[in-house]
């Protein structure tokens, strides 16, 4: 099979939507029920531009200053895009993350949450939010502990955050169904559509368990540098 470095970028587009609308039918859902998240992070606007010329729209980043250097301009260019932040958020950086981002998907303390209602107050702009839960119970990564799960949406929609799903990474190396089942079982019990769930590995398997968005980058972009 070529790989993505051989392919253009419309091509390698086509091949992830494909999968991706094979795994929702599986799951007995419609195509256009997963967002593609193309992950840019570390990619130059050179890269990225391909990508939105074939039609991509929505993209992520990991750092809220790597996204401020390249994305105004890119965002000028086409307006319709929609910028989701994918990585830990700082809360010193809230501001920023909501002055850019249409969906910021690590909310995962309370003192983010409290930086993000006030940013959000003084912007008059509410991104989505995705509480990012840390569903493999793995102390390197971000994220809440499940059984801090309810009291921190808690406090996320009592400070009128507009909390629309849960977000996770799996563990490395194991079986990721297992985990997006539990994070899709988390979700429907505290009443929450939005599953951001699965990557280049394994997204087709989130699509079939339910993920309504998934962040793809190797697999649109190569391998990162």
């Amino acid at each position: 099979m070529p790989q993505p470095e051989t392919q253009t970028a419309a091509e390698r587009l086509d091949l992830v939507r494909t999968a991706l609308a094979r795994s929702a039918a599986l799951g007995g859902r419609k195509a256009d029920a997963v967002e593609l998240i193309a992950i840019s992070k570390t990619h130059e606007a050179g890269a990225i531009l391909p990508v939105l010329e074939a039609g991509q729209r929505s993209f992520g980043e990991n750092r809220v200053q790597e996204a401020e250097a390249k994305w105004p301009a890119l965002k000028a260019l086409y307006p319709d895009v929609r910028l989701h932040l994918v990585g830990q958020l700082q809360s010193n950086k809230a501001a920023q993350a909501v002055a850019l981002f249409d969906a910021i998907h690590g909310v995962d303390r309370p003192s983010l949450v409290t930086a993000l209602a006030a940013a959000m107050a003084a912007a008059g702009k509410r991104p989505d939010c995705y509480v990012q839960v840390n569903i493999g119970e793995e102390p390197q990564k971000g994220g809440c502990a499940i059984a801090d799960l309810p009291g921190l949406l808690d406090q996320a929609r009592g400070a009128g955050l507009p909390v629309v799903g849960l977000m996770a990474v799996p563990p490395a190396d194991v079986e990721p169904a297992p985990y997006f089942a539990l994070l899709a079982e988390q979700a429907k019990r505290h009443g929450l559509d939005g599953l951001s769930m699965g990557m280049s590995g394994d997204y087709e398997t989130a699509a079939l368990i339910g993920a309504t968005c998934v962040r793809v980058g190797t697999a649109l972009f190569g391998g990162r540098r």
